[in-house]
């Protein structure tokens, strides 16, 4: 059927008129999303590279009926390191990475790894763990509660061995050497003849370079990045362990006020950048540890024996964390043991076992 002039204008009409209805049904959502951090830091990566693009796939599969409009303060632009949980709490952003490690006294209970190491290597494994824990252990879901958030995503380092300016065949090359280790991984040189001494990835270097210190505890996809290995030739392998580091977490007040297909597409989203984050430091630890070799880094593992003599030698430093967090952290460490030998891991030392 051939149609007239007129009858072509008003189909043109109605098509526009219903193009309009449709985009003005559409929901427009902001959403204010950050880190201390660069998206090139592998805490960050998968918030940017994952995270924004999964949400926006999953709703317009579902119908387009929301759309996000993200707006983004990555790189430390609007808080610092020292401010992750706060940014996210009192809602400075929306959607934040939040480094636990660095809040112990606000948010103890996600420092169990810190306190417990020798546990696993496994990176990938301990992000499954503790997607789990923090949604079924209510110790751990009514602590982030209480600081106004919700956890979507968990983050994890690589495991960590020490990158030094000699070689460790023995626990007798620890004697009166000055190592890095920040916050509470100095209590992973608690009888081992070293000294801890506080620093980051960014004053590693130079603390070597200069004397400072003659080696570092740290992991090779932060190492790499920060070229420490130029310092320090010698990494010997301890495999003290992968640790949990936090999350990427939703302010939940914000959380609660969306529309509860937005809410799905955040868990959703959430559950794939867990999955990202863990390969994505796959990737990049290995890739610096090609790098470091090729630089001439010697690498050596510490043999079992003294390997067991190391883990022996750890007075009980979770009894003081256990002691300060009461039940609750004794329900945590239980549940975090438990998961990692239902999971076929066989940690060096049974934390639990000691102190329950």
């Amino acid at each position: 059927m051939k149609l007239t002039h007129r009858a072509k204008h008003c189909l043109l009409a109605l098509g526009l008129g219903l193009a309009a209805t449709s985009a003005l049904a559409q929901q427009r959502i902001n959403v204010n999303i950050g880190s201390s951090h660069p998206t090139t830091n592998i805490w960050a990566y998968a918030m940017k590279e994952v995270f924004q693009p999964e949400v926006d796939r999953i709703l317009k599969a579902a119908g387009g009926k929301y759309e996000i409009r993200w707006r983004e303060a990555y790189g430390g632009t609007l808080y610092k390191f020292t401010d992750t949980r706060a940014a996210v709490k009192d809602g400075i952003v929306d959607v934040g990475m939040v480094g636990t490690l660095w809040e112990n006294s606000a948010m103890p209970l996600q420092n169990v790894t810190y306190f417990t190491p020798f546990a696993t290597t496994n990176h990938e494994l301990l992000i499954e763990i503790f997607d789990k824990l923090n949604t079924t252990v209510p110790a751990l879901r009514d602590s982030w509660a209480a600081q106004n958030m919700v956890p979507l995503s968990s983050l994890i380092t690589d495991s960590y061995d020490i990158y030094a300016t000699f070689p460790i065949r023995t626990m007798a090359d620890l004697q009166n050497k000055k190592i890095n280790a920040p916050g509470t991984s100095a209590n992973w040189l608690n009888g081992t003849g070293a000294t801890p001494v506080d620093g980051a990835l960014t004053t590693y270097y130079t603390n070597i370079q200069t004397g400072v210190t003659q080696g570092a505890l740290s992991f090779a996809s932060g190492i790499g990045p920060a070229r420490v290995y130029e310092v320090a030739k010698h990494l010997t392998r301890i495999d003290i362990g992968s640790m949990y580091f936090g999350a990427v977490a939703v302010n939940k007040r914000f959380f609660e006020r969306l529309p509860k297909e937005v809410q799905d597409a955040f868990v959703q989203a959430g559950r794939a950048t867990s999955k990202a984050h863990g390969e994505h430091v796959t990737k990049v630890a290995n890739a610096a540890m090609e790098t470091m070799k090729a630089a001439g880094l010697q690498l050596s593992d510490l043999s079992a024996e003294e390997k067991q003599k190391w883990v022996k030698s750890l007075p009980n430093i979770v009894q003081p964390w256990l002691q300060a967090t009461g039940e609750n952290g004794k329900a945590v460490l239980k549940a975090y043991f438990d998961e990692l030998r239902a999971r076929g891991v066989k940690p060096l030392r049974d934390w639990d076992r000691e102190n329950l």
